[in-house]
């Protein structure tokens, strides 16, 4: 009986870890969404969440190279995803914000799988900032290149 309790201890934090990592992305998705990007509201919380969940499927390694070696593969992977975000409209590029956050997404999933709950929630934070805060400098900049200005 007390083995079954500890299992379902530790179902109900795979549980709280899952959904730390999707509530920390679905913010950042959130913002994609507000500003009409393709990748966004469902993309951001789904990366998170499965990068979560490799990690927590692999669960504690004594072996490093083991562990190392998912990590790498969950980053070239979440690249590919990514990777979709981007658009080329002529000679202008869209979508690298969107797809750096898509990769930071995955980040923020591992960070919460691992433990690291402070990086998480500070990746999520500097992501958002970055995505709203600088948006306006970055408007501006893009309004002294074009031609015409």
């Amino acid at each position: 009986m007390l083995d079954s309790l500890g299992h379902w201890q530790e179902v109900w934090k795979d549980l709280q870890q899952v959904g730390i990592a999707y509530v920390l992305t679905a913010f950042i998705g959130w913002d994609r969404e507000k500003e009409e990007h393709s990748t966004g509201l469902r993309t951001f919380p789904i990366v998170g969440m499965a990068s979560c969940g490799y990690l927590l499927a692999l669960g504690s390694q004594p072996d490093a190279a083991a562990q190392s070696r998912v990590l790498q593969g969950l980053i070239t992977g979440i690249g590919f995803v990514g990777g979709g975000a981007i658009l080329k409209e002529g000679a202008t590029v869209k979508g690298t914000a969107t797809a750096a956050s898509v990769w930071n997404a995955g980040v923020i999933g591992a960070s919460v799988a691992m433990g690291h709950y402070e990086i998480a929630i500070v990746l999520a934070a500097l992501n958002l900032f970055t995505l709203r805060a600088l948006l306006p400098i970055k408007l501006w900049l893009d309004g002294k290149r074009s031609p015409g200005s």
